[in-house]
């Protein structure tokens, strides 16, 4: 290194930085998922899993966004105990992946209408479609409440779209964001 630079260059996260607070979006993922999530009788389970995750794919975009909504899939399974799902994994990736893709693409210079996008497009094909398959197949006896799943992740996208919205609002969060984001101290 000539040029006398710190090398904390990451391969696939671009720096430590990038790489601690996508663990901290995988921690906060688990808790929100697995401790903080809440029934609506026997049937509806809301909770906020996916909001780090759509986080992660929005700010560092669908490859960043897609392993670390993998790893917070594993880990939560892992530290509660299930039994790990591939095609519930498969859907998780798809709504870290989706909310990166689309939110680079989608209406770049509409927050509202980028972070909308990003969030609906992501849950219906992660939550409503992969994920709804994979647990047709692994738990059949749960077949019957899949119906509900559609109106829960509406509620739940709408809220998430309205908490991402706000976080990207705000100033000082995306100052500290473009802190995190530089590849040298």
């Amino acid at each position: 290194m000539s040029d006398n630079k710190p090398t904390n260059h990451i391969r696939l996260f671009g720096s430590i930085k990038v790489m601690v607070v996508c663990a901290l979006f995988v921690a906060l993922s688990i808790v929100l998922g697995k401790f903080l999530s809440f029934k609506i009788g026997d049937v509806i389970r809301l909770s906020f899993e996916n909001l780090s995750l759509l986080l992660a794919g929005i700010l560092y975009g669908p490859l960043i966004g897609m392993f670390t909504a993998v790893t917070a899939d594993i880990v939560g399974c892992f530290l509660y105990g299930y039994t790990i799902n591939p095609i519930i994994t498969l859907g998780a990736a798809c709504i870290g992946f989706f909310s990166g893709a689309l939110s680079a693409f989608a209406f770049k210079k509409h927050l509202l209408p980028n972070v909308a996008i990003s969030v609906f497009v992501s849950h219906i094909i992660g939550s409503v479609i992969v994920k709804s398959i994979g647990l047709y197949i692994y738990a059949p006896n749960q077949r019957d409440m899949l119906i509900w799943r559609v109106p829960s992740y509406l509620i739940i996208a709408t809220a998430e779209t309205a908490i991402i919205f706000t976080l990207l609002s705000s100033k000082s969060f995306i100052k500290q964001f473009e802190r995190v984001k530089k590849k040298y101290d």
